[in-house]
């Protein structure tokens, strides 16, 4: 079964990152309050980027590796800056 790896947008400028299979039902889920707590307490929130993976427990590995990277390096992957993940990915203290 394939799933989705997705990043919302919340009103305050947070990122939510998670996965489902039916992308169009959890955002909708999302969008009335019925989602995560972190989003139910920052509506609106709005999707701003997804991948869809062959299997459920790919978009859930992808999910958690995601949910770990700094807000710059999310924002890359979002505007589809790949050339700038590898660069991203040194910790900040080893600079």
């Amino acid at each position: 079964m394939k799933g989705f790896m997705y990043i919302l947008k919340c009103s305050d400028d947070t990122y939510y990152c998670s996965r489902t299979i039916d992308l169009k039902r959890r955002i909708k889920q999302h969008e009335v309050g019925e989602g995560a707590n972190h989003t139910k307490n920052r509506l609106p929130v709005k999707l701003i980027y997804y991948e869809i993976h062959p299997h459920i427990a790919l978009a859930f590995s992808r999910e958690k590796q995601v949910q770990r990277w700094r807000r710059e390096k999310k924002e890359a992957l979002i505007k589809g800056e790949q050339h700038l993940l590898p660069k991203l990915a040194i910790a900040y203290w080893a600079l």
